[in-house]
């Protein structure tokens, strides 16, 4: 186990060098001149050029990969083009709320989607367990912006009972719990029925074991079966796709944040390609990166850590 552990972080630390050359290569050959966006189109060739040169962005490529990369080494993320803060402060005002955001989804969908899974995969082809697979199906086949417009239609222009948006707050300090209701329902459901899928068909491959009957006849307690043996065995095969879940939510659901106006990372990052901010850009990019790879990294572990707990007598 330590030994796969360790290889493990060796290769996620080998993906992040790799990460951080990819994300610099792809972003500086995006299409467009940043000093031409900046300006606007009544700069003239010179004035084009001059910026350039004051940005850095007529040295070569290996040139500014240097600086970038001892940048990185010292913490320094380099300063937005278009505002001149730093890239940290604007990563930083926008990371709270996407993190609290991811939080709050995780937390209700966790133990929806265990008890969900648990209970259709101990009664599989039960009326209940039919209701439970349509219901998530529907809210994960309805798109984020359709179901987004109903539930504001309802609970906050029909009934009153939340706000719309979240139009005027200023990061993190501005929101109330109110307005992060119908975003959280937003994500969890877009993600509920395939996580509960995987789960219950998980819990009825693990319950039909051969090692989980033997435990049975061997008189242990049903509840200690199904919590020691069988959930472990179960959610293990969701893992992954539960990792891709919290990679999407720290990456921030762009739908999400446009529709309700949250001053996100996904919201951040589309204003940076907009305008061409390659520093920001960047950061964005190799942020988002790192987050896979360490989700992915998490999810490994923990499926190596569960599979034996789940087959152990």
């Amino acid at each position: 186990m330590t030994a796969r552990a360790g290889m493990r972080v060796g290769l996620a630390l080998l993906q992040l060098v790799a990460v951080s050359v990819g994300v610099f290569v792809l972003t500086t050959f995006l299409p467009g001149d940043t000093a031409e966006v900046v300006l606007g189109p009544l700069a003239t060739p010179e004035q084009i050029e001059m910026l350039r040169g004051q940005l850095g962005l007529d040295r070569p490529v290996w040139a500014q990969f240097a600086d970038w990369v001892g940048g990185l080494v010292h913490g320094d993320l380099g300063r937005s083009i278009a505002t001149g803060r730093p890239v940290v402060d604007d990563i930083g005002s926008r990371l709270g709320l996407t993190v609290v955001l991811a939080l709050l989804a995780v937390v209700v969908l966790v133990p929806l989607v265990v008890v969900l899974g648990l209970y259709g995969g101990r009664h599989p082809g039960s009326p209940a367990d039919r209701l439970i697979t349509a219901a998530t199906t529907v809210a994960h086949a309805v798109p984020d912006f359709a179901l987004g417009l109903l539930l504001v239609a309802l609970f906050a222009l029909q009934l009153g009972w939340l706000p719309a948006t979240a139009a005027g707050s200023v990061g993190l300090s501005g929101l109330t719990a109110p307005m992060l209701v119908l975003p959280v329902a937003i994500l969890v459901s877009n993600q509920l029925g395939r996580l509960a899928r995987q789960v219950r068909i998980g819990v009825v491959e693990a319950d039909a074991a051969e090692h989980v009957a033997h435990l049975r006849r061997l008189g242990l307690a049903e509840r200690t079966v199904l919590l020691r043996h069988v959930l472990p065995a179960g959610v293990v095969p969701s893992l992954q796709q539960f990792a891709r879940t919290v990679d999407g939510l720290l990456g921030g659901v762009l739908v999400v944040e446009a529709l309700f106006a949250l001053p996100g990372l996904g919201s951040g990052f589309v204003a940076a390609v907009q305008t061409r901010d390659l520093p920001v850009v960047q950061a964005y990019a190799l942020l988002f990166a790192a987050t896979t790879v360490v989700v992915n990294l998490v999810a490994d572990l923990a499926s190596a850590r569960l599979v034996p707990q789940a087959v152990r007598l």
